[in-house]
């Protein structure tokens, strides 16, 4: 008797749900290495992350302190003292100095050898690069705003409730992710840090005075009036500000524009959508 010997051929077809979810589990994977090793960094050096909570502190701490005694209708329809005025404009200034300096990792990475060791690895998706930066940074800055609202809380007797921190998490998370890109952005462009840190040096402190974080609108002559008013900054202070002081959502009038909330989180949305794609391209670039 001669035994047949049959040959089967099973083809098996995943579904695209199947896939989909291995394609999230390799992301989510490449993004906690990469997340994993910026806060074993932090773990190593902590005076990063203080230096970080310190410094805006002591903006609010002096400048609140240097104009306490200034009348309170001084502040054009804000029925507060100047440290209630200050507290959102830090908080904002906080959001930005974090945001900038996300493409000193980059830098550090590069003139140490580090990335190109990243460049080579088998990593799938070069977004994880971007999104791990932009990931650590803000919950390092977010970190930093929850103790400048504590401090605020304590110093200015300022009342803050659940919806008011919701509204600021959304603003800063915008500028979070926005500066960020731009930030590392400008890391690949740049031959080395002594140029990334004279970039920071010449826009961080023009940033914060052409905005209205330390005093407003009507305080400022008409030509840095017009150059706030550019500035989207200003905007998403004045938003913190009417929400946390007026609690309602319009926005100042300036010069050029008059948005309300609405408006302007779809506007940085918006201006998010676009840094992304342009970024995420030139990463893509750089790894290839």
């Amino acid at each position: 008797m001669k035994k047949h010997k049959y040959k089967i051929n099973f083809l098996i077809k995943p579904k695209d749900k199947l896939i989909i979810k291995f394609k999230i589990y390799d992301l989510y994977i490449e993004l906690k290495a990469l997340i994993t090793r910026l806060y074993i960094q932090i773990y190593r050096k902590p005076y990063i992350f203080l230096s970080g909570i310190i410094q805006p502190l002591l903006w609010m701490i002096l400048f609140g302190s240097l104009f306490q005694n200034a009348p309170i209708n001084l502040l054009e329809t804000y029925d507060i003292k100047y440290g209630e005025f200050l507290s959102p404009g830090i908080i904002i200034f906080t959001t930005f100095t974090g945001s900038i300096n996300s493409g000193l990792t980059i830098i550090f990475d590069r003139e140490f050898g580090f990335l190109n060791k990243l460049l080579i690895s088998p990593i799938k998706y070069k977004i994880t690069f971007l999104l791990s930066l932009i990931f650590y940074i803000w919950i390092l800055t977010n970190l930093q705003i929850f103790t400048i609202i504590t401090f605020s809380i304590h110093l200015f007797n300022h009342i803050i409730n659940i919806t008011i921190i919701k509204t600021i998490l959304y603003i800063t998370t915008l500028i979070i992710i926005n500066i960020a890109s731009i930030s590392i952005y400008i890391a690949f462009i740049l031959p080395g840090h002594i140029e990334f840190l004279a970039f920071i040096f010449l826009i961080n402190l023009p940033t914060l005075f052409c905005s209205t974080a330390l005093a407003p609108l009507s305080f400022m002559p008409y030509w840095l009036q017009i150059i706030v008013s550019i500035n989207p900054l200003t905007y998403c202070i004045e938003i913190i500000r009417n929400i946390s002081i007026n609690n309602n959502l319009n926005i100042i009038k300036t010069l050029l524009f008059t948005l309300n909330i609405n408006q302007t989180i779809c506007l940085l949305i918006l201006i998010n959508f676009i840094s992304l794609i342009i970024i995420n391209n030139i990463v893509k670039y750089k790894f290839d």
